[in-house]
């Protein structure tokens, strides 16, 4: 794949959901969210099913259940469940030619830097989601922040005007970092707290 940029996006922010994951302090999974009325085992799984759409998207499959009704399914070790579907999901775009336009997604085909992106987007921000709530000091970076912003201004206000996907933005304070821009673009208070 000549053009990285988007699958390094992926990775980075697939490394996020690890370390966040991994993270959680032991009786913590049952902590409120940033997402109202889920605890963080639940973003987990939404999480978890969103990437396997991704990945299975690339064959015309579909998840095993709907990341929208994400029941309390991860049982066992959660790092171990989610590390086989981004495993899966990586080595599926790793795998794409490098010039792809139109790679299936769960949101319609895009480009190949755009469709990685999108997964990498939708990881990234409950990585987020499940460190702030689980109290782990694990911000979104600025890297990775500024490596999904692009993909974010392209189709977010399109997914939100037709799918009531994410939330109204909401303002961003001056002085906000790329992160905090990219968290209040997507919905999500920067500064929430549990």
């Amino acid at each position: 794949m000549a053009d990285t940029r988007g699958f390094e996006v992926l990775t980075g922010a697939h490394d996020y959901l690890r370390e966040a994951v991994a993270g959680v302090p032991a009786g913590a999974w049952g902590a409120a969210t940033p997402c109202s009325a889920w605890t963080a085992r639940q973003v987990l799984n939404h999480a978890r099913i969103d990437q396997q759409g991704y990945g299975l998207a690339l064959t015309g499959g579909r998840p095993d259940s709907d990341p929208f009704h994400p029941e309390d399914a991860l049982v066992a070790d959660p790092s171990a469940q989610l590390d086989e579907v981004l495993r899966a999901v990586e080595a599926a775009y790793a795998g794409l030619p490098a010039d792809s336009e139109a790679v299936p997604t769960p949101l319609g085909p895009l480009p190949l830097p755009f469709a990685a992106a999108a997964a990498a987007m939708d990881a990234a921000v409950h990585a987020w989601d499940i460190a702030v709530a689980t109290g782990q000091d694990l911000p979104l970076t600025e890297e990775l922040a500024e490596g999904i912003r692009p993909l974010a201004d392209r189709l977010v206000d399109h997914l939100r005007d037709s799918y009531q996907v994410f939330a109204p933005a909401r303002e961003v304070p001056d002085g906000a970092s790329r992160a905090e821009s990219l968290l209040a673009f997507l919905g999500r208070d920067p500064h929430w707290k549990p």
